[in-house]
């Protein structure tokens, strides 16, 4: 009767190390498709970024070319505007 009891025991512990692993290793699956679905997600999130910032610089290149036509139109009050935005960027940054 105590060897049946063995034998049942060892049994049940070789059942339990069979779903053990099998538990370990569905656990491994996870987490290999929830890397992959943070890699992917990482990767949409850098090229909408990367979108933003391509728009950000055309829109970027198109001020810059704004404030050169209206520079070369109006030479003078382009100048004023420059002195101006000097004068209180440095009351604004050097002030006493």
């Amino acid at each position: 009767m105590a060897t049946a009891k063995k034998q049942g025991s060892e049994a049940d512990i070789s059942v339990s190390k069979v779903e053990a692993r099998e538990a370990f290793e569905k656990l491994l699956e996870a987490k290999a498709h929830f890397r992959e679905a943070a890699r992917s997600a990482g990767l949409e999130l850098k090229e909408e970024a990367l979108d933003e910032l391509i728009k950000g610089s055309e829109k970027a290149e198109d001020i810059a070319k704004s404030i050169s036509e209206y520079a070369r139109e109006k030479p003078i009050n382009a100048l004023a505007f420059a002195f101006i935005g000097g004068y209180l960027l440095s009351q604004v940054f050097f002030k006493r």
